[in-house]
């Protein structure tokens, strides 16, 4: 592990967990890596300094389209969220505020500026909210592009958005969403919500996947406060941002897959950007004090019993604030070893066995979901059924509890479940939102 001060950047650490033996002529290894990052958060009320000696810079993006004032309890709860999450700003940060409709418009403090936080800002930052109001339709992709220009106005080591929304993007179209977010990735994280439930639960995840945020309903307006302080408090606990899981494989290996599987599942194997011969990044975003495990599986070439290899190197990578190469933070080596011994090549890692389900679970409940809804009963019961058998498995009883809101449970050890006639909106937007967060593994 590469030795940083710790008073500058936080301490990483990777763990690797395989079963290495394959039997003779094998060829698939499947690895979980476990990065863990210390050090990087705040120490009591006393920021450690970031990587490069940067800020920290926030837009919080804020739906002001009509929808929120039916009930006009989404829009005061919006404003209180707002206030709560400015109060919760660490002295120092820069912010904005953005009012989104089918149009951005810069609420605090305006002509294309970051404030930067301290009591007055905070105060003035509050007061603005109260110039807040509903009207007009959603076009997220300009919220998002406001907030990208705002964030890169000034020389920042963490960029992050907190957005939130009510209702679908019906004022420009998938493409142009998509373009936005092509744009932003990247160049800032983004935490998305939705709140109440007519938003399109898969524009909100999808926003969150590609600019590595979090993603979640608020059904009740009146605990938005509560999620955007916890919001801002993480964002405010990230010490260095734009990590990448660099990963080296030899000649003729193939990579199968790369996946981050804890706290979240998100593919990121169609991110890989080259990284130099055989070497790709993938992105990770943001890092405070926290640990994620990543799914890492390739293929090599056949080999005899008796031979060994390096199947393929992991690294975590940081830029260099001063504008050379990336810098390791740590790194681990994933191993093939061919066998004869039967019970060695067919023993699965606990590790990579777990997250393994866990994956199935994100997949089998979408499709559960997606059946439901096209009015395939029978596909719907086999997919959500195969869900509440593995969340049993794999002790992941939030996401179990979630599900028997929409299915009726008659052995979870087996999978037997019967569609529930009536299901509330939003219990079911909860389930599919929620859907790709995951267990960690008790080792």
């Amino acid at each position: 592990m590469a030795n940083f001060s710790k008073s500058t950047v936080p301490q990483f650490s990777v763990d690797v967990y395989q079963n290495e033996f394959l039997p003779e002529g094998g060829r698939d290894v499947s690895a979980i890596v476990t990065v863990t990052s210390t050090g990087g958060g705040t120490s009591g009320r006393h920021p450690l300094a970031p990587m490069g000696g940067g800020a920290a810079g926030v837009v919080i993006m804020v739906d002001c389209s009509g929808s929120m004032d039916y009930p006009a309890t989404k829009m005061r709860g919006a404003r209180e969220a707002t206030a709560a999450a400015v109060d919760t700003l660490r002295d120092g940060t820069a912010f904005a505020v953005v009012a989104g409709t089918h149009v951005a418009k810069e609420v605090y403090p305006g002509n294309g500026r970051l404030a930067v936080a301290d009591a007055r800002t905070r105060a003035e930052a509050k007061e603005s909210l109260r110039r807040l109001s509903a009207g007009g339709g959603t076009a997220i992709g300009t919220w998002l592009r406001l907030a990208d220009r705002l964030l890169s106005s000034a020389d920042l080591t963490i960029r992050h958005g907190i957005l939130l929304t009510d209702g679908r993007n019906e004022h420009e179209t998938p493409e142009e969403l998509r373009a936005a977010l092509d744009a932003c990735a990247g160049r800032f994280t983004c935490d998305a919500r939705g709140v109440g439930t007519d938003w399109e639960v898969k524009e909100v995840t999808g926003i969150a996947s590609a600019l590595l945020g979090t993603a979640d309903i608020v059904a009740d307006p009146s605990a938005l406060a509560d999620d955007f302080t916890s919001m801002m408090g993480n964002a405010m606990g990230k010490g260095v941002a734009d990590v990448a899981l660099r990963l080296w494989t030899p000649v003729g290996v193939e990579i199968s897959f790369v996946k981050q599987v804890a706290p979240t599942v998100e593919d990121l194997t169609g991110r890989r950007t080259e990284a130099g011969p055989r070497a790709g990044d993938y992105p990770t975003g943001s890092w405070g004090d926290e640990s994620r495990d990543y799914h890492v599986s390739v293929r090599v070439p056949q080999a005899a019993v008796g031979q060994e290899m390096l199947a393929a190197r992991v690294s975590l990578i940081a830029p260099d604030p001063l504008g050379g190469d990336p810098r390791p933070l740590s790194q681990g080596l994933v191993r093939a070893v061919w066998t004869d011994d039967l019970a060695m090549s067919t023993s699965i890692n606990p590790q990579v066995a777990h997250y393994t389900g866990q994956a199935e679970l994100a997949d089998v409940i979408q499709q559960g979901l997606d059946a439901r809804k096209s009015g395939d009963h029978d596909g719907a019961t086999a997919k959500l059924g195969r869900a509440v058998q593995l969340a049993a498995a794999s002790g992941n009883a939030d996401t179990a509890k979630l599900l028997s809101k929409v299915v009726d449970v008659v052995d979870a050890a087996t999978g037997t479940v019967r569609l529930k006639a009536k299901v509330a909106e939003a219990d079911e937007m909860t389930l599919e939102t929620r859907s790709t967060k995951t267990v960690r593994v008790k080792r």
